[in-house]
C-alpha cells in the first residue's frame, strides 16, 4: 500500500508476529510485491534461515532484484504454482507461509497497467503482463451473460446486467480499449451512487478479479500451502475483499473442524472422525485506526492465522 508517497506494507508487524519466525526456519512470502514483508522476515532470520518469495508480476520481480541476500530466493510464479516453486527452489517444507492478497499499490498507481480509473490507460489489468488475455480483449468477445456474471459475482454490482448490455452495445460501434472508456460507460449506466465511491469501482474490481482469476488462484494455493507446512508451521493470509476472505475463512475452518463436513447422522465413533490439520489462532485481525488514517487503502484488510497440527 502507499501513503505519503512511500510504499507502505499493510499489517506488516502483525503479519510477521503471526508467523512466529524462528531464526533457522524456512518461510515463504507467496506475494512478494515490493518486498515489505520479505524484508521484515529476513530481519528476524538467522544465518541458517531461508526465505522463498513468489510473484506473478514481472515488475515486482525486477524490483526484487535489489534485495540481495544469500538466504533469499525470488521466483516469477503465481502462487497457484506454490508447490512447483518450492520444488524448483529446493524447499521440502516451510515453518510459515504468508499471503498478502489483491492488487498492490504500485499496480494501482502505475497508470499504464490499467487497474485504476484515475488514469486513462490501456485496459490491460493483467498482474502478469507476459501472458494471458487483457481486460479489453475479454470485453471484446464475452457474451452479455458472462459479463453480467463477472460483474455481479466479483463486483457485487446490482446493475451488472445493465452494464453488460451497455458494453455490448458500445463495442458494436467502437472497441472498448481504455480505462477511461470503460469507466465512463459504467458511470453512465449505474443509476445510484454510493457515498464516497466512484460508480465504476465495483466493475473495475470485478474485471480485475476475473482477468487474473484471483479467487481460483487462491483456492488452488491454500491446499498446497497446507501440504507444505511443517507441523507447528503458521499459515497467515491477508485479504482485502470479502470474497477472498470468505475462501480463506472457509478453508481454515474446514481444516480445523473436518468432522463438521460429515453428515450429522453418520454412525462413527470419536476415534473414527477425521482429525483436524489446522488450529485457528485468535480472531481475524484488522488494521488499527492509526494505520487506516495513515494509509486509507488498509481499511478493508483482514488477516487470518492458523497453525498446522
Amino acid at each position: 500500500m502507499k501513503a505519503g508517497g512511500a510504499h507502505v506494507t499493510v499489517l506488516l508487524q502483525e503479519a510477521v508476529e503471526a508467523l512466529a519466525v524462528q531464526p533457522g526456519g524456512a518461510y515463504m512470502d507467496a506475494t512478494f510485491g515490493r518486498g515489505g514483508h520479505s524484508r521484515a522476515i529476513l530481519a528476524q532470520l538467522g544465518e541458517a534461515g531461508h526465505l522463498l518469495a513468489l510473484d506473478r508480476d514481472p515488475v515486482a520481480i525486477e524490483a526484487g532484484r535489489a534485495l540481495v541476500d544469500s538466504r533469499f530466493t525470488l521466483l516469477h510464479r503465481p502462487f497457484s504454482e506454490l508447490s512447483e516453486g518450492a520444488e524448483e527452489a529446493g524447499f521440502s517444507g516451510f515453518d510459515g507461509i504468508l499471503f498478502d492478497l489483491g492488487v498492490s499499490s504500485p499496480q494501482l498507481d502505475e497508470g499504464g497497467r490499467g487497474f485504476s480509473f484515475r488514469h486513462d490507460a490501456p485496459l490491460d489489468m493483467r498482474m502478469d503482463t507476459s501472458c494471458g488475455e487483457t481486460a479489453a480483449e475479454w470485453l471484446a468477445r464475452a457474451e452479455i451473460r458472462d459479463i453480467t456474471e463477472v460483474i455481479r459475482n466479483y463486483g457485487e454490482e446490482r446493475f451488472a446486467f445493465q452494464i453488460a448490455k451497455k458494453i455490448v452495445a458500445t463495442r458494436a460501434e467502437r472497441p472498448i480499449t481504455t480505462t477511461g472508456q470503460f469507466a465512463t460507460l459504467v458511470r453512465e449506466t449505474v443509476r445510484t451512487r454510493e457515498l464516497g465511491q466512484d460508480p465504476a469501482t465495483r466493475s473495475f474490481q470485478a474485471l480485475r478479479i476475473h482477468v487474473n482469476q484471483e479467487l481460483g488462484e487462491l483456492a488452488l494455493a491454500l491446499p498446497q500451502a497446507l501440504e507444505l507446512l511443517r507441523p507447528g508451521g503458521r499459515l497467515v493470509v491477508i485479504s482485502f475483499h470479502s470474497l477472498e476472505d470468505r475462501i480463506v475463512k472457509q478453508f481454515m475452518r474446514k481444516a480445523a473442524m473436518p468432522a463438521d463436513a460429515l453428515p450429522k447422522d453418520l454412525p462413527l465413533r470419536a476415534d473414527q472422525l477425521p482429525r483436524p490439520t489446522l488450529r485457528l489462532l485468535g480472531k481475524a485481525c484488522k488494521p488499527s485506526t492509526e494505520e487506516v488514517m495513515a494509509n486509507p487503502r488498509a481499511r478493508s484488510a483482514v488477516m487470518r492465522t492458523a497453525e498446522k497440527l
